[in-house]
């Protein structure tokens, strides 16, 4: 994957972002960490993990931090780790959202200068994967919770820019239709932009 090819869709007119950065969000098990290193890795960009960015901020890890503060709690360390790092990339990076951060409207308001990408799986494949895999998650519960939690979280993950569906896939395809798909959306804000008068046109805001 080309960096200068996705690069065009951060080069609208009146840009004044010398970052550029790209934000995965989706439910548990969408394979947001790891489909993001691959993505950072092909474009040569830095990429963070937002909860593993919180759990060195706080000193702990997120179930204890669940433990002690209940989900209110998590949820304002997560905007406040979210929000530090909006304030202070160094580089191009591509960020892996926990699952339940885009569904924070205080946590959408402050992506709005950047694209997001909603990795879209099955329910009963995202099930499967986190009863396979042995990371410890407070919110998964039973099936039937499983199930509750992800219909209620669905209307504002596809509220992200753009949204690929990951099942059956491999990173490579995967990480080549983020590129296309976000390339699509930059020239459609790019000719949005065009038409309006200069004094309006304020990239970041488009999406």
């Amino acid at each position: 994957m080309s960096p200068q090819a996705i690069a065009f869709i951060f080069n609208l007119p009146g840009s004044a972002m010398a970052v550029r950065a790209v934000f995965l969000v989706g439910f548990m098990g969408s394979g947001k960490s790891s489909l993001g290193k691959e993505l950072a890795r092909g474009l040569g960009w830095d990429f963070v993990d937002l909860d593993t960015r919180i759990e060195t901020r706080e000193g702990q890890n997120i179930p204890d931090i669940f433990r002690d503060r209940g989900e209110h709690g998590f949820r304002l360390a997560e905007t406040n780790a979210l929000r530090a790092l909006t304030e202070s990339f160094v580089g191009n990076t591509v960020v892996a959202l926990g699952g339940g951060a885009f569904a924070q409207a205080e946590n959408r308001d402050l992506l709005r200068s950047w694209p997001s990408v909603f990795l879209e799986a099955p329910l009963d494949e995202l099930w499967n994967r986190c009863l396979e895999q042995a990371k410890d998650r407070p919110l998964r519960n039973d099936r039937i919770e499983f199930a509750r939690l992800y219909q209620y979280r669905l209307p504002f993950y596809r509220q992200a820019t753009v949204t690929v569906v990951t099942s059956g896939r491999d990173p490579a395809s995967l990480c080549d239709e983020i590129e296309r798909k976000l390339q699509s959306w930059g020239r459609a804000v790019d000719a949005g932009l065009s038409q309006m008068p200069s004094t309006n046109s304020r990239t970041g805001e488009a999406q």
